[in-house]
């Protein structure tokens, strides 16, 4: 496994991130494994090297950092482990469990902590924007909880680069903890983010972890799961663009056909190796798919296929943001 740094920091993270949403409880979605489930594969990432897990607090209302806290913490030291969580989307239907007041900011990290058997999240990120809360109010509760030894590490998730521009901006005027990391969605399928946050982040040393490196499994040659089939988002992120996105899918069995690797090996490695990007976020359902995702590292696509792959993509509108 490599370790890269995860940004302008001196914090090491896998070149691959495991990402948890698929552990939790299967009464949340019926893609969803138990912990049962979910051991072998947390099992195995960590065997294969991989120290960086990501989770959030809405992932099966919580349930899934539980799994983290019982079947992952007791294979390694603690310091050994990145564990990243997110806050913003309900926990209840209570109006004050959401969002990204001081309130709910402060509240959020003790429930995840407590969650997670910990007294530290070493990556604590924000979900989305929220639109409702003034974003000074935020910036200095993220900076509090920073200040006090509970987080890390700061980051952020799917926002408009301005957004996330005058975060920064506020976060250096004042002297708070500032954004280390940018969790985008980013894939062959979904390029839009090279316009504007990707160059961002280079310029402002922030680290890049993508999330669907595999854009709901098309670019691994499946047209539908029990996941795209049931969550929906398969159709808002991707629906009006089917058919082009179908002509990329096809470069990438092409290039994987004449290397003889998997399509998904491939398309994780478009993605590892783009500029600013420090390591996907992988969803796993069974141990063996992380060897697609081992073999990736050793993968250097060819000038040739960067652009037989590239080639066939046309623009979007932005999704992922809400």
């Amino acid at each position: 496994m490599e370790y890269v740094s995860l940004g302008r920091t001196g914090l090491k993270v896998s070149r691959i991130g495991l990402g948890c949403m698929t552990f939790g409880s299967p009464e949340w979605a019926s893609w969803v494994l138990d912990a049962d489930a979910s051991a072998p594969i947390i099992e195995a990432a960590v065997e294969r090297g991989i120290n960086l897990f990501d989770t959030a607090d809405m992932y099966s209302r919580g349930v899934s950092e539980e799994i983290l806290r019982d079947r992952l913490m007791p294979l390694q030291p603690r310091h050994k482990l990145v564990i990243a969580t997110k806050l913003y989307n309900p926990m209840s239907d209570d109006p004050n469990d959401r969002g990204l007041s001081r309130k709910h900011v402060f509240d959020s990290v003790e429930g995840s902590l407590r969650r997670l058997g910990t007294d530290h999240i070493d990556l604590l990120q924000l979900h989305r924007f929220d639109y409702e809360t003034p974003l000074e109010e935020t910036l200095e509760a993220l900076n509090d909880v920073v200040r006090s030894g509970k987080v890390r590490y700061l980051g952020a998730s799917s926002m408009f680069a301005w957004q996330f521009m005058k975060a920064l901006g506020l976060q250096r005027a004042n002297g708070w903890a500032r954004f280390v990391s940018m969790q985008p969605h980013y894939n062959l399928i979904y390029r839009e983010e090279e316009r504007e946050m990707l160059p961002l982040c280079i310029s402002e040393g922030v680290g890049v972890l993508p999330w669907s490196p595999l854009a709901r499994g098309m670019l691994a040659g499946k047209h539908s799961s029990v996941r795209s089939d049931t969550d929906g988002q398969l159709e808002r992120l991707y629906g009006d663009s089917r058919e082009a996105d179908g002509r990329i899918a096809d470069a990438v069995k092409v290039v994987a056909g004449e290397r003889g690797v998997s399509m998904a090996a491939v398309a994780y490695a478009w993605v590892m190796n783009q500029p600013g990007i420090t390591a996907p976020l992988v969803g796993i359902s069974r141990p063996e798919l992380l060897d697609d995702v081992m073999s990736a590292l050793e993968i250097k696509l060819s000038d040739d296929e960067l652009e037989l792959l590239e080639k066939p993509y046309r623009p979007k509108p932005v999704a992922g943001h809400s």
